[in-house]
C-alpha cells in the first residue's frame, strides 16, 4: 500500500519534464561540446603520485 501516491509524484513529475519549456544555458552547453578547460581542477590529476609505481612480480 502508498504505491499510488508515490507512482502520482512520478508520473507528474515526468510529465513536467516531457511539457515544460525550459531555459537552456546555451553558452554553457557549446563550452562543454567545444571541450573547453573548466577552472575546476581535474580529478585524476589527485593520482599523477601513484603513476610512477609498479608493483614487483
Amino acid at each position: 500500500m502508498g504505491r499510488g501516491r508515490a507512482k502520482a509524484k512520478q508520473t507528474k513529475v515526468a510529465r513536467d519534464l516531457k511539457y515544460r519549456t525550459h531555459e537552456t544555458d546555451l553558452s554553457a552547453l557549446a563550452r562543454e561540446l567545444h571541450g573547453e578547460a573548466d577552472s575546476s581542477p581535474d580529478p585524476v590529476e589527485d593520482l599523477d603520485e601513484w603513476s610512477d609505481y609498479t608493483p614487483r612480480d
